[in-house]
């Protein structure tokens, strides 16, 4: 007997934490999806942009999505960008899909606020995606991208906790480095585990005698404003003053565990060239006013150094197709994520908040989100159950978004079978297109690098 045609066709774009939770939700309710991934394999962030010492956890999370996109009535397409190897107004609109769900994440890094810095990005300035991508893969044997250097004296421009993970790589990789000049190896995770001081004591050695200046972090606002650990909407001033304090213990803790330092309320306002090259750059004190940094009049301070890494959030990509406002997508209905001019087209994930991070839930506790954010910087005792609960709560508004797109799906007009075969053939044709045969554990376990960290 002939399989039943599906009765509704949804396109996932993007398949990492927020798209594999779709997939998964959506086929449990009978709609069949198809996940197009940009990358060979879909673990997004997971993969790329979280610091590869988080072993457990993301070999953990490997394994969740994997499990979601192997689910029958689930068709991964890999290698396949919306906006470059397929057009979005035609995806959403001339496949014949029923609903088309952005959860593609936020890869595109905000711009360093000061005119004429792009110049020199790879002359002495780098993006927060770019770095941390390197310092994931530039170990693998295959690995052919962008190769940068982790610079003593580093400054990063940021705030949040990816800044402290840049931070935190520029401290261990320069401090490798430096004891490899002594003939001293020196391993990633053990450094990050146990930290410079003690990894350095274990080699007779300190801080102060390995002879290095360290990174610095800059902050246009107080260390008070870091947003380490989010309070509920609606805080009383004492609760308030709580996650002030839990903020400031936070970055306290990682400033000792891992030597470098923090320059808050210091805006940059301008670049320091030299030879075609960015050699510094010009901050501004500030003050808060409101819950914004204003500049305060005066020469500012000019601020020498070999590496500038610019970490002050990311946004979703341009799309072809889609409208923007303000650097995030243009969205009709914000609950729903729905884009504005498609009637069939929502988002779930970051590409809706535009945060690119792994990020607290605003409805923890002090307590908790103290906990979770300390055990996810390597501050606290090993315990892989508060690392997970960050990637749970990263999944909360995708669940929630996919419900509701799942309720609208489940109101639609049935697919017919004719316009389902079409349909699906399209989607088996860009799969054969990319090389993908057989099932989606065979094309894993091809793609997947055999010394992946």
């Amino acid at each position: 007997m002939p399989a039943r045609p599906p009765q509704a066709i949804v396109a996932i774009v993007g398949g990492a934490t927020a798209g594999a939770e779709a997939a998964s939700m959506l086929a449990e309710r009978g709609v069949t999806c198809v996940v197009f991934e940009q990358n060979a394999r879909p673990y997004g962030k997971i993969e790329d942009g979280l610091p590869r010492w988080h072993v457990k956890l993301r070999r953990k999370e490997f394994d969740v999505i994997n499990e979601r996109l192997g689910r029958p009535g689930v068709h991964f397409v890999p290698c396949t960008k919306i906006g470059r190897d397929l057009d979005f107004h035609d995806l959403a609109t001339g496949w014949g899909f029923t609903a088309v769900l952005l959860a593609h994440g936020a890869w595109r890094d905000r711009p360093l606020p000061i005119e004429g810095a792009e110049e020199f990005v790879g002359r002495g300035l780098v993006y927060q995606n770019a770095f941390i991508y390197w310092f994931n893969h530039y170990t693998e044997r295959g690995y052919a991208g962008p190769t940068y250097r982790a610079e003593d004296g580093a400054v990063v421009v940021g705030g949040g906790l990816a800044s402290i993970d840049v931070v935190k790589v520029l401290q261990i990789e320069t401090v490798r480095a430096a004891l490899a000049r002594r003939g001293i190896a020196e391993d990633v995770f053990h450094l990050e585990h146990e930290g410079v001081p003690q990894a350095l004591a274990g080699h007779g050695l300190s801080w102060e005698t390995l002879g290095l200046r360290g990174a610095t972090l800059y902050y246009r606002r107080r260390i008070e404003d870091m947003p380490l650990a989010e309070p509920p909407e609606g805080a009383d001033p004492a609760r308030l003053q709580k996650f002030e304090a839990t903020r400031r213990r936070i970055l306290e803790k990682a400033m000792q565990k891992y030597c470098f330092g923090v320059r808050p309320l210091r805006a940059p306002v301008g670049l320091l060239v030299e030879s075609a090259r960015l050699v510094g750059l010009r901050f501004q004190p500030t003050r808060v006013e409101e819950g914004r940094a204003v500049l305060l009049p005066g020469p500012g301070e000019e601020v020498r150094t070999p590496l500038v890494v610019s970490s002050i959030g990311s946004i979703p990509e341009p799309m072809p197709g889609i409208p923007e406002r303000e650097g995030l997508y243009d969205y009709a209905d914000p609950d729903l994520g729905r884009i504005a001019g498609y009637q069939n087209v929502f988002s779930a994930g970051n590409v809706v908040t535009g945060k690119g991070n792994i990020v607290a839930s605003r409805r923890h506790s002090v307590r908790v989100t103290s906990h979770v954010i300390e055990t996810f910087l390597g501050l606290g005792a090993a315990d892989h159950a508060g690392e997970e609960a960050l990637i749970e709560l990263g999944t909360a508004d995708a669940r929630a978004r996919t419900a509701s797109v799942a309720e609208w799906v489940a109101q639609r007009p049935p697919l017919t079978s004719a316009a389902a075969e079409a349909l699906l053939e399209r989607v088996r044709a860009r799969q054969r297109a990319v090389g993908y045969e057989g099932t989606y554990a065979d094309w894993i376990a091809r793609v997947t690098p055999p010394d992946l960290a």
